[in-house]
């Protein structure tokens, strides 16, 4: 198959006329300043490799407008989503994720990092299949045309020295052993069928969720797969305070000393970090996941995100709750929030905020070969608008700061995951009516 891109990112800038050329999967040439030959796809406007949206809970786009009706605090957001957890089924919560990442794939997305927790029947009691849960997460990203990482999540507690109770109990597996069994059953699985568009990583919820006794084999099981690791941190004051309060020391001083930062492992959220939590993620190269449209719609505050990119830590954008599905807001937001805190313009060019979107996540989700134009990566290849009422009047030298600081989700036209066409013309192509998925799964669940 043969595209050519009237101006693409290749990385270093925007270029034009530029051939993108592959074989199955895979990209094999990308050459600049050809003109369209006879037969290839036309990509009219500025082609990115393909988006990563590196936080991700499927089943809170059933909150959408919802959490919004009145006013509250996270914890009451977090009852909401609550009752929403405990009336999933497999079969609900595959057609629920299924419209969710087809929504995701119209937002230029064709990697999700998947942070489940939702593993057990009503109640705790594991299904047939204790893994059916994320089975049917697994099979509704290829229902939906995008590659997604599983990341299994370790949930013990509902707060340091807190049973599990009432909807929690699904999360839980009594033990990071039992947690382990069950996860490492799941990722041999996928393995052995060899799905190409699903791996597996684990997570650790938080640490208000695993005791600092269990936290050391969830990072031991990661590090001995090279999986990824994810963990919420530090996205509420509370957190940290009932840390201190418990350990004597912060939750990134605890992780570091469960042996669970380093390269592989990223940390979602980290919005109240002191300065030693900053210094210890960026040495370890712990990455960090901003997810700039939850942390205002539930008031977390603004992470430091240029301070921990300066300190060494590859930072990458995740729409967490759905309030919206778009990572060109996610990444603008990270410029724009900065410029928020300090009153101060141009902490991130246009393709820094690209590599948070692309690059970045993709490597915080284990698919380091994705992300970017170039032979040998994934086939990703997301296409942006220029002619809308959002991006119309764009020079071409100026297109990669229209895309990040004017286009929107509505804005991409075309989107190829691994070589599929899965969005064209800006309909989903393996999803019919994706508004009308997203409707009829998300009555099943609230009623």
């Amino acid at each position: 198959m043969r595209w050519h891109a009237q101006l693409a990112w290749l990385g270093d800038g925007v270029a034009s006329d530029v051939l993108i050329e592959t074989d199955g999967e895979r990209i094999t040439g990308v050459t600049r300043d050809v003109p369209p030959p006879e037969g290839a796809r036309r990509l009219p406007g500025l082609t990115l490799p393909g988006l990563a949206n590196a936080h991700s809970h499927a089943f809170h786009r059933a909150l959408r407008s919802r959490v919004q009706a009145d006013r509250g605090t996270f914890w009451t957001w977090r009852d909401q989503m609550y009752r929403i957890a405990d009336r999933l089924t497999p079969e609900s919560y595959r057609a629920l994720a299924t419209a969710a990442f087809a929504e995701m794939a119209l937002a230029g997305i064709s990697c999700v990092g998947e942070f489940h927790y939702l593993h057990h029947r009503p109640g705790g009691a594991p299904y047939g299949d204790p893994n059916a849960m994320g089975e049917a997460l697994i099979a509704a990203a290829a229902d939906a045309g995008v590659r997604i990482t599983l990341l299994d999540t370790c949930y013990l507690a509902g707060g340091i020295g807190e049973p599990l109770k009432g909807p929690q109990l699904r999360f839980g597996d009594g033990t990071a052993g039992n947690w382990a069994r069950r996860v490492g059953s799941l990722h041999d699985q996928v393995g052995k069928e060899g799905r190409r568009h699903a791996r597996v990583g684990a997570a650790i919820h938080s640490v208000r969720a695993v005791p600092r006794e269990q936290l050391r084999a969830v990072a031991a099981w990661a590090a001995e797969r090279r999986a990824p690791l994810h963990v919420h941190l530090s996205e509420q004051p509370a957190e940290n305070s009932a840390c201190l309060d418990a350990y004597g020391m912060t939750p990134t001083r605890l992780l570091a000393e469960a042996g669970a930062l380093g390269a592989l492992t990223t940390a979602v959220h980290a919005t109240h970090l002191t300065e030693d939590d900053i210094g210890l993620l960026g040495a370890t190269m712990t990455g960090v996941c901003m997810c700039p449209t939850t942390e205002r719609d539930l008031a977390d505050g603004i992470g430091p995100a240029r301070a921990l990119a300066g300190a060494g830590s590859p930072i990458c954008l995740g729409s967490d709750q759905h309030a919206v599905i778009d990572l060109f807001e996610e990444a603008r937001a990270v410029e724009l929030d900065e410029r928020l805190r300090t009153r101060a313009r141009g902490h991130w060019t246009a393709g820094e905020l690209i590599t948070t979107a692309t690059s970045a996540g993709h490597s915080a989700l284990g698919w380091p070969e994705a992300g970017r134009l170039e032979p040998g990566a994934y086939a990703d290849l997301v296409t942006v608008d220029l002619g809308s009422v959002r991006t119309a009047g764009a020079a071409p030298a100026h297109a990669a700061e229209a895309a990040v600081f004017a286009a929107t989700a509505a804005d991409v036209r075309h989107v190829v995951v691994s070589g599929r066409r899965v969005v064209e013309d800006g309909r989903h192509l393996l999803v019919d009516d994706v508004p009308a998925a997203l409707a009829k799964s998300i009555a099943e669940v609230t009623g």
